[in-house]
């Protein structure tokens, strides 16, 4: 068995059930899948070269001045503003396509390998990921997962509200998400997995027993160092990938509303 496989065992035959939980941006995928997304929006003339640069000059003052609570609710209730009305199936097919044309080439084989293993050892797979729960399901659906948790934004008879359900899922919230579905499907968390690729993966990683570092950044890497944890690279010798920075997946889940929406608020404007 290839050496990032070679440690993942199935359950015992009566045993809890075991779970492996996989973040998505820079772990599963190369770069952030919602900016991915947006820019194979952009292509389809969903919104104009100034939310492009909009979503640029936030990743910029992020990069500058790191995390900023503030700046991510800023975004998040923009974006939630204008997506009010609009068509979840319209935005489950964009999802869709995009994922054929961009992220589908952008996955890497060795998370996908060892994705594949612990589908093959029995245990329920998992990803968990601050981009909207659309995006974590069909990506869940496409890579053979048992299912995806992501934000959630509020839709009534198959259109957006402009709310949220909760909060965005980035941080300790994904710990909560992974703790109440544990207890809802009866994993065992202490038998379980996990895979992350930044500090802000903490909170998931050290809530199983099997934590484990994907092309981590310099703060993951330490501290995976210091506790003994695995660590896999998958990015290659040159490690051409560029991070997005450890807020990326924070901001994506906001960003990607705000893209998606384009047109509705062009409409808007010109009304």
């Amino acid at each position: 068995m290839a050496a990032e496989v070679a440690g993942v065992t199935p359950a015992p035959s009566g045993s809890p059930r075991v779970g492996a939980f996989f973040d998505v941006d820079n772990t599963i995928i190369r770069g952030a899948s919602a900016f991915h997304l947006a820019v194979g929006l952009y292509q389809r003339g969903f919104f104009r070269k100034r939310d492009i640069w909009r979503f640029a000059a936030i990743q910029a003052r992020y990069l500058a001045f790191g995390e900023s609570r503030e700046q991510i609710d800023q975004v998040r209730s923009r974006g939630l503003s204008i997506m009010r009305g609009h068509s979840v199936a319209e935005v489950t097919a964009i999802a869709e396509d995009v994922y054929d044309e961009v992220l589908s080439l952008r996955i890497y084989p060795g998370t996908q390998r060892l994705l594949d293993a612990h589908v093959a050892a029995g245990h329920e797979v998992w990803l968990v990921t601050a981009t909207p729960v659309e995006i974590g399901a069909l990506l869940a659906h496409r890579l053979g997962a048992t299912g995806g948790l992501g934000t959630v934004a509020e839709h009534r008879d198959g259109y957006y509200t402009g709310a949220l359900v909760g909060d965005l899922l980035h941080g300790e919230a994904k710990a909560e998400a992974v703790r109440a579905l544990a207890e809802r499907e009866g994993l065992d968390l202490s038998a379980s997995y996990a895979y992350g690729d930044s500090a802000n993966d903490l909170a998931i990683l050290t809530s199983v027993g099997h934590p484990c570092a994907i092309n981590p950044d310099r703060r993951l890497r330490r501290h995976a160092a210091d506790r003994g944890w695995p660590v896999r690279e998958f990015r290659g010798r040159a490690r051409t990938a560029r991070r997005r920075g450890t807020a990326a997946a924070a901001l994506a889940g906001a960003a990607w509303v705000l893209s998606v929406t384009g047109r509705a608020l062009h409409r808007s404007l010109r009304g």
